[in-house]
């Protein structure tokens, strides 16, 4: 494991930004052929662009997640929240819950791969819980709690 290792890394250091991602200049590979046979090579940099692939992706999906947490955190608070509600945010409460639910998704995938901070999630996390309260208030509120109808004697 620890030649392939030290392969991966000698082509890494050697690799080029080419149209289809990276390449070895043909100097690189006349000097790997020297050791190692050409499907070890080729196989090795295909472990070499996925890695700086996979690396590319969390670092592109983290920044994107970041900014998302903040947008949807401005929903979380309550005057943000009723003007969801009543329909004068930019998306509608539906979008919002989906996108909330696969960003919660993504956060839980970064915090594994995540170099840095996470974004602060605060208001992020107040509207994932006025999401799953939404429409439970009618259902759990009394009949005498709802409009135009009064407490019965023993609560008043």
């Amino acid at each position: 494991m620890g030649r392939i290792a030290d392969l991966c890394g000698e082509i890494a250091a050697a690799a080029e930004d080419g149209p289809e991602g990276l390449v070895l200049p043909p100097e690189a590979w006349d000097r790997l052929r020297a050791d190692w046979p050409d499907g070890d090579i080729e196989d090795a940099l295909a472990l070499v662009r996925d890695s700086v692939l996979y690396t590319d992706l969390v670092e592109a999906s983290d920044s994107l997640s970041a900014r998302l947490v903040e947008l949807l955190g401005t929903w979380g608070d309550e005057k943000g929240w009723a003007e969801a509600l009543e329909g004068r945010a930019t998306l509608s409460v539906e979008v919002i819950r989906q996108i909330a639910h696969r960003l919660d998704q993504l956060e839980e995938i970064l915090e594994a791969n995540r170099d840095g901070k996470p974004p602060d999630r605060r208001g992020f996390d107040r509207l994932r819980r006025r999401l799953m309260d939404q429409g439970i208030e009618d259902a759990m509120r009394p009949d005498w709690a709802r409009p135009g109808e009064t407490p019965p004697d023993d609560e008043a």
